[in-house]
């Protein structure tokens, strides 16, 4: 009777236990009763470091997130590795985050090699690769063959060909210089500014690409003065967007200078001001759709309010002018939206059905007038933007919300 009890028992242990695994096993990943875990990349060390407030803004949005409301009963934990902006560690970290940390989705990793470099393998895994810190015109265009990956901000081609239309328009037989990183970010870009000026393309008098790994863009910006150009297009990251200000004005090369908007912060503006010079930089022009916080006119913005109140509550080291974080807070701000969208029980596939649907109008970091929006057929969520000025110590925005 003993031993028939004990089989009995181990029996019903065994069924619970099978049960418990089946359970766990078909259970969706990095999400429990009470959590969501997202994972994500970011330069926190290394030449791009820089951008690393691009995720720990959303890290802050996230934490004011739980402690005001949740996201359908759950908080949401966001854990990002730093890859120092190398691809191979992208890759590494990705992989990591997948298949030991469980994680619900890829959240936010910055940089266009970045995300390619695992966007392969979370598409072959059907792993949510969302709202990539890129513009590659691909994430948006190549989502038939890439289902699980959509990007968030306008598209560097779309930006390029906003610079070629200002061109024309304000000076219309400008000389032009372009310096580009020799990837699709910066081929984008070029490619963007060429269809732009259409059948002026013929102004662009020279053009320098550099290999992120390089140690400077020194002899790049010689060739480009060289071709006596006084429209000089920076489409360049993190440190070498600050040398071709510094070597420009070494050189004593004084073009109209135009810079892209990955490379526009406030604090790598403010960086160029001091390694070359305030009257070198002053009047750059850029594009924008996240408000910048050192712009005069969001002074008594709602949005900028609030962002400042995240950051002290959640990261009080951080620099209020650093739009790096006002970024992160955005993207993380439309995560959230996704997130409830997803429902009550969220799945990867609601997850991205939701990121597919969206219609934002009023996300409060965004410049008014900008939506985030997408659908089944346009994984393009931002295709507006406004032009920026820089004074010399702050950017300050001028003329009309601009659409693709």
């Amino acid at each position: 009777m003993t031993r028939k009890l004990i089989l009995i028992g181990v029996l019903a242990a065994a069924a619970v236990a099978a049960t418990g695994a089946l359970a766990r096993s078909s259970a969706t990943p990095g999400v429990t009763s009470d959590t969501i875990l997202l994972g994500g990349t970011a330069p926190l060390t290394g030449e791009a470091s820089s951008a690393a407030g691009v995720a720990k803004g959303a890290d802050a949005y996230f934490k004011w997130i739980n402690s005001h409301g949740k996201v359908n009963g759950r908080d949401v934990d966001y854990m990002y590795l730093d890859d120092a902006y190398d691809p191979a560690r992208t890759v590494q970290d990705v992989r990591q985050l997948v298949q030991q940390n469980n994680v619900f989705a890829i959240f936010n990793t910055l940089g266009t090699n970045n995300n390619l470099a695992v966007r392969d393998f979370l598409n072959q895994t059907s792993v949510p690769q969302l709202f990539a810190a890129s513009g590659a015109d691909t994430f948006g265009l190549d989502y038939q063959k890439y289902p699980w990956t959509i990007g968030y901000i306008p598209s560097y081609g779309f930006e390029g060909g906003v610079y070629a239309h200002y061109v024309l328009k304000t000076k219309p037989k400008a000389k032009i210089a372009v310096l580009y990183q020799d990837d699709e970010y910066g081929r984008d870009l070029l490619n963007g500014l060429t269809a732009g000026l259409g059948s002026h393309a013929k102004q662009i008098v020279a053009a320098a690409k550099y290999d992120p790994t390089q140690p400077d863009v020194s002899s790049q910006v010689a060739q480009l003065k060289a071709s006596k150009a006084d429209t000089f297009m920076i489409f360049a990251f993190g440190k070498f967007g600050i040398q071709a200000f510094l070597y420009a004005n070494k050189l004593g090369w004084h073009p109209q200078i135009f810079v892209n908007a990955v490379a526009s912060s406030a604090n790598l503006m403010t960086l160029s001001t001091i390694t070359s010079s305030k009257a070198e930089t002053t009047g750059a022009i850029s594009i924008v759709y996240f408000k910048d916080p050192t712009d005069p006119r969001w002074a008594k913005d709602k949005g900028i309010a609030l962002f400042r109140q995240i950051l002290k509550a959640y990261d009080p080291s951080a620099n209020p002018k650093d739009g790096y974080y006002l970024a992160g807070m955005a993207s993380a701000y439309t995560m959230v939206d996704a997130l409830k969208k997803a429902g009550a029980n969220p799945t990867r596939d609601s997850l991205l059905q939701a990121a597919l649907s969206l219609n934002e109008t009023s996300n409060p970091f965004v410049i008014p007038g900008i939506a985030v929006k997408t659908s089944a057929s346009d994984h393009f969520p931002m295709q507006q933007v406004g032009l920026q000025r820089w004074t010399g110590t702050h950017w300050t925005g001028f003329g009309p919300i601009l659409s693709k």
